[in-house]
């Protein structure tokens, strides 16, 4: 089933065209990335196809068959709403049937009461509900009461996720879902969670991300947006990679042989009189054709470059002992690390653990309750935080950089130009003369992080720096890093950006708890699932004795013979060679239904697997139970 044709797109602000004569095809089932540098249209395309936004010329058509919902980076929310009410706010019958349900609960008419109960069955609107809290729980929304002006930027956005993920349940129609950057605000549990969920969901998907994990577990279809053209890519990132770099080279061939017959073309073009023929029209035409191929500029965006590092002393950065508390919240709690020269640091934990707390302890934005900081003379921190670039109004982007200097040092005793750095960082002439305030959010991150490095730091500091940032600036910003000779903290829950860049990892896993752990951020990953797995099973079995132990009537001690030993009955000796069998067979079978439960959407097989967890639970209990008896009478 076709979802949306577009033919001949084209948009332009002012003399800037994001894209010209494009078309596509979007249709059921497929889940499509789309990959492009900031300011290059993907948020405007976006808005196109959901009426939003009118393109210049061309034509898109949308299934009158299906819906399209977007979830976009500007959330309209009431303030004084309460996130139940937000939720409550959806416009579909199952929706509807379940307010209808709550107001009957106040209810003393049985006739509405009779009529709300049928909806609720009718719709489905039981499932949805349990749906609808289950998708809440795993975002990590809890307060329902609370009201919506009240709550942070992050939890805005978990919440209008909630609604949106509940909004494609509850319609029974098609429905495109249209995300762009999903991911923002989310820790790296919800991040699994939510690509998990999209990954099994019978959806068909349209989305722009910067997660590259994110973006190879969930979609099988990139759409890149460049140079004003869509290129089609079907497989992985590392699929369009490939393709892209192929069509890179074409494109050099291509350039070459332009070169060489616009040269020799620009000589016959010389030596023609001024007043031309029209025999010689067409190879005129022609010529012009020529000259825009061969002065295509397809400069790479590499940062093969040796820097000039302003020069690290013996000592770095060292804490001692470090204590941070607000009220009875133990953020940091006798923390004590050395920073090395060249060490790349990746801290990872929960929203409100402490992370952003402790990098400003460090740089003397807030004074710890209790230790020492030992920092070294000749550091000199680049700090990039989520506050955002201040700049004058109307101020130009060139005009910006240069404040910090003419010039960026290369160790070959050569410099960049404040102009050349810009292009670096994929910044080209015509945006470097435009007023920063013309400059898309995401262009306004890049120009944010570029005058952090231009300034020249020895030691940087990233807070959330892949947040709203596009897939071509990454990759340039991790050459930069992976280049960098001094030492560097980046607090991110970009999986694939730490595992590239950090060889340590510090973990805040709360009350003040900090792990240090040698490895990249997946080695960690492993590592603590492997650990939360063995503690699972060591609670299971502290607890099973403790409840065996609180049933047991209290004894004196002398009236047990602890010496003695007794023979089971032939029938108990049979029945606990069946019960040492059925046992590892119940835990594999607990075990299946748990890893189906957790990569399961669909909320019917979620119910009816959960019976069947609870049977076998309370089936494996009971051989426990049984167990430790026929131990004890065994004297063991």
């Amino acid at each position: 089933m076709n979802y949306v044709a577009a033919e001949n797109l084209t948009k332009s602000y002012g003399i800037r065209t994001l894209f010209k004569n494009i078309s596509f095809n979007i249709n059921e089932g497929e889940k499509i990335a789309i990959v492009a540098k900031n300011g290059s249209g993907k948020s405007t395309l976006l808005k196109i196809l959901m009426g939003k936004e009118i393109a210049d010329s061309g034509n898109v058509i949308i299934n009158k068959d299906i819906q399209v919902v977007l979830f976009d980076q500007e959330i309209d929310f009431d303030s004084h709403l309460t996130i139940d009410e937000y939720m409550m706010t959806l416009h579909s019958e199952p929706i509807q049937a379940l307010k209808n349900y709550h107001k009957s609960l106040e209810s003393t008419d049985s006739e509405f009461i009779e009529k709300a109960l049928a909806e609720m069955e009718v719709h489905k609107a039981w499932d949805l509900e349990n749906e609808m809290k289950q998708i809440l729980s795993q975002l990590k929304i809890t307060d329902l009461n609370a009201k919506m002006g009240n709550l942070s930027g992050g939890q805005i956005k978990r919440v209008a996720l909630a609604k949106l993920l509940t909004e494609t349940r509850a319609e029974h129609r098609h429905t495109l879902l249209i995300m762009d950057e999903p991911t923002n605000h989310l820790d790296v549990e919800m991040v699994e969670w939510l690509e998990n969920y999209l990954n099994k969901a019978k959806i068909t998907l349209l989305l722009v991300t910067h997660d590259r994990y994110f973006l190879d577990s969930v979609c099988d279809i990139i759409w890149e947006m460049e140079d004003q053209n869509l290129f089609f890519h079907n497989g992985s990132y590392a699929t369009y990679l490939e393709n892209k770099m192929i069509r890179e080279d074409n494109m050099e061939a291509t350039i070459d042989k332009a070169n060489n017959l616009y040269r020799k073309e620009l000589e016959w073009m010389r030596r023609q009189p001024k007043a031309r023929t029209t025999k010689s029209k067409s190879r005129i035409d022609a010529f012009y054709e020529t000259e825009k191929v061969a002065k295509t500029d397809t400069r790479k965006q590499g940062l093969e470059l040796d820097f000039e590092m302003k020069r690290l002393g013996n000592k770095i950065l060292e804490l001692k002992n470090i204590d941070k508390s607000f009220g009875d919240k133990v953020l940091l709690k006798d923390f004590s690390y050395t920073f090395q020269r060249g060490e790349k640091v990746g801290i990872i934990g929960k929203n409100g653990a402490g992370k952003s707390t402790l990098l400003n302890i460090i740089q003397g934005f807030e004074k710890a309750n209790q230790g020492e900081i030992e920092t070294g003379e000749t550091i000199h921190f680049g700090y990039f935080s989520q506050k955002g670039l201040q700049y004058k109004e109307d101020e130009r982007v060139i005009d910006f950089i240069k404040e910090a200097a003419e010039y960026y040092p290369l160790a070959n005793g050569k410099s960049l130009s404040a102009s050349q750095f810009l292009r670096l960082f994929l910044f080209d002439d015509q945006t470097q003369y435009s007023p920063i305030s013309k400059l898309s959010g995401g262009e306004k991150r890049r120009l944010h992080l570029m005058y952090i490095l231009y300034q020249n730091p020895n030691f940087l500091i990233f807070d959330e720096p892949t947040n709203d940032l596009d897939l071509p600036t990454l990759t340039v910003l991790e050459n930069f890093l992976q280049q960098f000779q001094g030492s560097l903290i980046i607090v991110s829950h970009d999986r694939y950006f730490m595992d590239r860049i950090v060889d340590h990892i510090l973990a805040f896993e709360g009350d003040g708890k900090i792990k240090d752990f040698v490895g990249n951020f997946s080695e960690y990953r492993e590592s603590k699932k492997i650990e939360d797995g063995n503690q699972k099973q060591d609670d299971k079995k502290i607890k099973t004795a403790e409840e065996k132990n609180s049933d047991k009537p209290t004894e004196p001690v002398a009236s047990k013979n602890q010496n003695s030993k007794k023979k089971l009955s032939f029938k108990e000796q049979r029945e606990l060679e069946t019960i040492e069998k059925e046992m590892p067979d119940f835990e594999k079978t607990r075990a299946k239904i748990l890893e189906q439960l957790n990569n399961e959407t669909d909320y019917e097989k979620i119910a009816s697997l959960s019976a069947e967890l609870e049977n076998i639970s309370e089936k494996l209990e009971l051989h426990e139970m049984r167990w430790l008896e026929l131990q004890e009478l065994l004297g063991e």
